[in-house]
This record gives C-alpha cells, sequence and structure tokens, in this order.
C-alpha cells in the first residue's frame, strides 16, 4: 500500500480515529514565494504592490490567500499525506482566512480528526472529515491568531484492503 508521496504507507483509515490530531509543524512564510505566486496567480494591489500596500490598513504586502492555504496543503503532505494510505479529497467543506499573512510569519500547523465512516460509494476506503488550521506564532513561538481554517474530507484506505 502506498503513501500520497509514493512511498510504503503506515497510516490507515482505522488510525485516524475522531478526537486525535497532527502537528503539522511550523512554516515561515518567505517572501519571494509570496509574491513571486500572487504575481502569477493573483495580482491585486495588496499581494504586489509594496509602496500602495505600505499605505493602505495592511501597512505591507499580504499574501494571497491561496499562497496560505498552498503552505498548509504542503505541511499536511509531508507530516501527514507522506504515510498515509490516502486517495483522493471529496471535497472542501470549508475554507476561511482569518487573518493577513505577511512575508516572514510563523505559522504553525495543525490537523484534527473530526469524524470518520467506511464510504458506501468506494469499498475498501473510508471517509474522514478533517479540520486544518494555521496560527501565526509570536516572537516567543505562542499562538497569536489563527489565519487559516479549513474543513474538508478525504478517503483514506482500510488496513489490509489493498489497492
Amino acid at each position: 500500500m502506498r503513501s500520497g508521496t509514493g512511498a510504503d504507507a503506515d497510516l490507515f483509515f482505522e488510525d485516524l480515529a475522531p478526537g486525535g490530531s497532527f502537528d503539522l509543524g511550523i512554516t515561515t512564510v518567505d517572501g519571494v514565494e509570496m509574491v513571486s505566486f500572487a504575481e502569477r496567480f493573483d495580482p491585486q494591489w495588496y499581494h504586489v504592490e509594496p509602496d500602495i500596500a505600505q499605505a493602505s490598513p495592511y501597512g505591507a504586502v499580504i499574501a494571497s490567500g491561496f499562497f496560505t492555504v498552498s503552505l498548509f496543503m504542503r505541511a499536511y503532505v509531508d507530516a501527514v499525506l507522506s504515510r498515509a494510505a490516502a486517495d483522493t479529497s471529496p471535497g472542501l467543506e470549508e475554507l476561511r482566512w482569518l487573518a493577513p499573512v505577511y512575508a516572514g510569519d510563523r505559522l504553525a500547523g495543525r490537523l484534527d480528526v473530526l469524524t470518520r465512516k467506511l464510504s458506501d460509494a468506494r469499498p475498501g476506503l473510508g471517509t474522514v472529515t478533517l479540520l486544518g488550521s494555521l496560527t501565526r506564532l509570536d516572537t516567543y513561538d505562542r499562538p497569536e491568531r489563527e489565519v487559516l481554517r479549513t474543513r474538508f474530507r478525504g478517503w483514506f484506505a482500510l488496513r489490509g484492503a489493498g489497492r
């Protein structure tokens, strides 16, 4: 059984019990990546124009929300999907950008398991509802402000199901 990144899987549907959680680590927002992403995919002034953004209530260029969710996705892949017998995702239920994200911000990721049930549509798989978040840390690594929240579902193989 392969993980989402092709390695041998050691995390299965049965291991994803409601109430469980995963630490997704800390990501530091790279300003060059942040602006490059925005220039290509979301070129609004508050993402790409430093002079205008500095004079705005934001005080500086802020990350595109889609860049921020990309940071979450990378942390989720690295910490969970790289070892999980994961299939595709049947979709997002919630995606919220709760506060601006700036270059240099340190974001702590977390994933909580909300519910799980065997899939009616996909034998050998279970559907797991997950809640992900990124929280900005202060200079002492204390949680300062949640900046991203997402609730979504993933399909995960049952142990021994063989795919």
